[in-house]
Order: C-alpha cells, then structure tokens, then sequence
C-alpha cells in the first residue's frame, strides 16, 4: 500500500482543485467566482466525500488559500489542506520560482496565517528554482513539522532523482505531486518506481489535462477573461487524439470524463486524483464518472488510440 499522511478509510480519492476557487484574483484562476459561491462549493465538496483541498498561495495570490479557510472554519477536522511553498510574486505580481529558505518561511507563515487551524496537512515544495539546494529548504520544514506547523512533506514537479535524494536526506519526503495525464505520462516512468520503492504517495494533478480531457474544453473555446487557460495553447494533435477517442468510448458507453479518471485511477501509486471544479454540477458528474469508470481493456484500447498525440 503507498503511504499519504491524507488517506482515511471511505473518503473519496478525488482532491479538490484549488485554484478553481481563486476567481478573478489571478494567478491560476479558471474565471470569476466571488467569495461565497467559492466557500458554498467547498463545503458541498467536502459534504459529498472530498476531503483532501489542494491549494497554494500562487492560486488567486492567496485569495485560494483565504477562502478554504474560511469555508472550513469550524470544520478543520473534517478536511485535509494541502498547501505549497516556492512560486512567489513581485510587486507587479509575475510570479518566479524562489525556494530560498527566506522566502519558505515567509510563504509557510503567510498561508498558515490564511489557512484556519494552525497547521497545513501536508506542504509541498512547489518546484525546483533552479539555484537553492534543495537541502536547505528541506530543513525549514522539517523545523516547521517539529514544531506541528505542517504535518507531512512533499515535492511537487521535481523529477531529478538526485535532488529528491538530497531532500530525503534531510526528512522524509511523504507524497509526490505531479502533471500525470493520458498525454502527459512522464510521471509513470520517472516517478512511480519510487514511490514503489519507498511507499510514497502520490497526487496527480492535470488529470483532465485543463477541462481537454473531460470533453467540456474543444476547438475554439472562448474562455472567461478571468481564465488563465485563455492563453494556453492546446497542441493540435490532442484534439485529433479526443476526436479518435469518441466513437470508441461512445460505442462502449463511456463519457471522456470516466475514462480520464480511470486511466489515472488504474495506477495503484495514485493516492489522491485531483481535479478543479467551478460548480456543484461539475463535481457531481465528476463523483459519477468516478463510480463508473471504464475497465482495463477499454482503457488499454484507448491509450493505443491516443498515442499518435505527443505527450
């Protein structure tokens, strides 16, 4: 069994996405949502089974952060937070990676300020920058976890085995959380064989590859000017690949959705899905699609119809 300090016996293994909730805020928002719609959604989340809420001080420039805390205030025991240190802002707000152990501590008492409770569950290095050893970050929370300010630890879009050795060196490192996707596999063969190895967690996030994957993002989309994905550009050959993958699951009687939480579900390192949602009605087709996803040879099928897309 893989280890994830968020696991507990019948809760659900979707995480809710937070960046959904940071609306117009900025900085990973997908579209306006103002504060009580967002708090409403996290608390009919959480009453449907969800208990793990990923957010980071980047989503919304702490709005993300603010609205779980206030939407679980009374309720802490309830939910898992997960929050993350390392994408930091200039005063313009253009976000840089800085996991210097200055700006770590400042992040952590920041969001710990913002998230009620006193505690983040588990806290994530937010990515590699490039120029801090990772060692020394490592040894700011695993003062901030002595001290009960964060429970677990994780690394989030580092992939160099070497750098994770040297963040183990300092603490154990009790979940990983990467982009893990039908067309974005790169976890399966860089990461998994150590969570194997050393029972670590998992967190996928892009599961739905930004709304691609669940059928509801197509060709020609307009998104909201709030939207962050407004300005990503989705390689052609994906929407070949969803176009190929139609009649095939209409045939079987499976929706996009159902199979993008199955292909991801199917490997047993994945301890927590996550997805975003920006209504209730979203996340109930997202609890559906996860009680009814696709079997294995049907998944199989499609990932052959899928390779002709890059990753």
């Amino acid at each position: 069994m893989f280890y994830t300090p968020l696991m507990a016996p019948g809760v659900s293994k979707l995480a809710f996405g937070g960046g959904a909730v940071s609306g117009e805020a900025g900085g990973y928002g997908f579209g306006a949502m103002d504060e009580a719609t967002a708090i409403a959604l996290l608390r009919a989340s959480n009453d449907r089974g969800i208990r793990v809420f990923d957010t980071a001080p980047i989503y919304g420039y702490g709005v993300s952060e603010e609205r779980i805390g206030k939407a679980f205030e009374g309720r802490r025991d309830r939910v898992s937070i997960v929050s993350k240190c390392g994408v930091d802002w200039d005063a313009d707000k253009t976000p840089k990676r800085d996991i210097s152990p200055e700006t770590t501590r400042r992040m952590l008492a920041d969001s710990l300020r913002r998230v009620c409770g006193g505690y983040i569950d588990l806290y994530f290095i937010h990515a590699p920058d490039g120029t801090t050893d990772v060692r020394r970050t490592m040894e700011v929370l695993a003062e901030a976890k002595r001290a009960g300010k964060i429970r677990a630890i994780g690394l989030s879009k580092f992939y160099d085995p070497e750098e994770i050795r040297r963040a183990e060196s300092i603490e154990r490192v009790d979940c990983f959380q990467s982009e893990f996707n039908l067309f974005e596999p790169r976890a399966k063969d860089q990461l998994f064989p150590i969570c194997r190895d050393r029972k670590i967690g998992f967190m996928a996030f892009g599961v739905l590859d930004k709304g691609l994957l669940s059928g509801r993002v197509t060709r020609g989309r307009v998104f909201d000017p709030a939207d962050f994905r407004r300005n990503r550009r989705v390689p052609e050959s994906r929407f070949a690949a969803m176009e190929r993958l139609a009649p095939l699951l209409s045939d079987a009687g499976y929706s996009p959705l159902e199979l993008a939480l199955g292909y991801v579900l199917s490997h047993p390192e994945v301890t927590e899905a996550m997805i975003g949602v920006k209504s209730l009605e979203q996340l109930e087709s997202a609890l559906a699609a996860l009680a009814r996803v696709p079997p294995d040879a049907l998944i199989q099928k499609a990932l052959q119809a899928a390779l002709p897309a890059p990753a």
